[in-house]
């Protein structure tokens, strides 16, 4: 079991933070841009170093995931605009 550190949660901007200071700066394996997966409870929340470290954002769905189910009548397909003559320009 790891150690209990205190730490109070803060304004930042139009959101809330928990800095990294102290014992918690020197874990390893964490460092500026380190990439973390939060699991949220109704009483907390864990922040663990996340398995993969790929670069830049990660969607958390598929777009297969997105696109499932979808039909042109739950789409709305026939909503969609007409182009007239002239305005998709020469």
């Amino acid at each position: 079991m790891g150690q209990i550190v205190h730490a109070k949660i803060q304004k930042w901007g139009n959101g809330l933070a928990l800095r990294v200071a102290g014992m918690m700066r020197d874990i390893p394996g964490f460092k500026q841009d380190t990439l973390v997966d939060v699991e949220v409870f109704d009483d907390g929340f864990t922040v663990r170093r996340a398995k993969s470290q790929g670069k830049g954002f990660r969607f958390p769905l598929r777009e297969a995931d997105l696109l499932e189910g979808l039909t042109a009548e739950n789409a709305h397909a026939d909503e969609l605009a007409v182009i007239q003559g002239g305005e998709m320009g020469d």
